[in-house]
């Protein structure tokens, strides 16, 4: 048994943080399905624009929308849902049998409307409606001026990975905004199931501080962290509030660590997937971190409910001059800022892709 199966039976799923046509025309996913133990998959700009860049496999459905009059945003996700269908339906078993806890895709809104709620909120019931999958998730950034679009959003019955998210308190803000959602839904006689995931990034917080903090802290800080995080979560998931709408038949929305690609070339390059062992969570994974994983990865202690020695750590971190909630909130700007830049990349490229593609040959 590989050290995904262990993982997967431990309690967590492992996502695939890549999606491209060739991963499913070649049957590479579906052999990831079966010999990796993946139960769902994320998206984002930045892996659309390298697949569509790297290669030919969309170069048809260009030039057929173009044809049709679409270019730029509209063009973009008649391409990328193309692909979601695809990969939802073979995650649908998954989905099926979990009873819609597991089996999940992510499609994200344009990045470019992360401070206009009312645009993110329109985009957000659009874009799940035309998926026609009952497995995809749309993606929203955990900004302030996210969350009120979080909140709408699940009121409105659309399932939602919120993204962007770097402390404990963007995401208790987060799962905040899932819960007035909910008890809204309960308050006005509707369904109260609506699914969400919660996405935490890890390593951004290990890169920001490389060089500043002491050798003995390296690589430390987004571990840290997380199980910080995840005992507020584990918190929340025990409370009476929590417990009241479990009773009314919602189901709570799963914590899942992002960003757990090991950036130092001297650390492990499964640093984050096996210090991130933890039952009912998901963790999302790099194509090439989990191959390193299945190969050489190990499952060791689970994350202990109470965080551990998280806050001994970020004392030690806060000692040496490091201002985590500042970190915080400059990591999720940063954040954003570096999705409107791939997300203007990949527009960019499509319409350079499209123009080359309409010369006669």
């Amino acid at each position: 048994m590989n050290a995904t199966r262990r993982l997967h039976d431990a309690g967590q799923s492992l996502w695939l943080d890549n999606i491209t046509r060739s991963l499913i025309t070649s049957g590479t996913l579906r052999r990831y399905i079966d010999e990796f133990s993946i139960t769902g998959l994320t998206s984002n700009p930045t892996i659309f624009d390298h697949a569509i860049t790297h290669g030919t496999d969309y170069d048809a459905e260009i030039r057929q929308k173009l044809e049709e009059g679409k270019s730029g945003e509209a063009m973009f996700f008649d391409l990328a849902l193309t692909d979601l269908r695809h990969a939802a339906d073979l995650f649908q078993p998954v989905h099926e049998r979990t009873n819609g806890l597991d089996g999940w895709v992510s499609l994200e809104v344009s990045p470019l409307l992360a401070h206009d709620t009312a645009r993110t909120i329109a985009s957000a019931k659009r874009l799940y409606a035309e998926a026609r999958r009952p497995n995809l998730f749309i993606k929203i950034p955990g900004t302030p001026e996210g969350i009120p679009a979080i909140e709408e959003a699940i009121f409105a019955g659309v399932p939602i990975n919120v993204t962007l998210l770097f402390s404990r308190e963007q995401y208790l803000a987060a799962a905040e905004a899932y819960l007035r959602g909910i008890e809204r839904r309960i308050a006005s006689g509707l369904n109260p199931l609506v699914w969400s995931v919660a996405s935490v990034f890890i390593s951004r917080w290990d890169k920001a501080v490389m060089g500043r903090v002491p050798e003995a802290l390296r690589d430390r800080l987004g571990i840290a962290i997380a199980r910080r995080t995840y005992r507020a979560y584990r918190d929340l998931l025990n409370s009476p509030r929590w417990l009241q709408l479990l009773n009314a038949g919602t189901r709570p929305q799963r914590l899942l660590w992002a960003s757990t690609g090991t950036k130092d070339p001297e650390a492990s390059d499964v640093l984050y997937i096996q210090g991130l062992a933890a039952p009912f969570t998901v963790s999302t994974i790099p194509e090439a971190t989990l191959k390193a994983f299945a190969e050489h990865g190990d499952v060791g202690d689970l994350l202990a409910a109470d965080g551990g020695d998280c806050e001994e750590v970020l004392t030690r971190f806060q000692q040496v001059g490091i201002d985590l909630d500042a970190l915080a909130d400059q990591l999720q700007r940063d954040g954003a800022e570096a999705f409107d830049k791939s997300w203007n990349d990949l527009m960019a490229r499509l319409q350079s892709k499209g123009e080359a593609l309409q010369k006669p040959r």
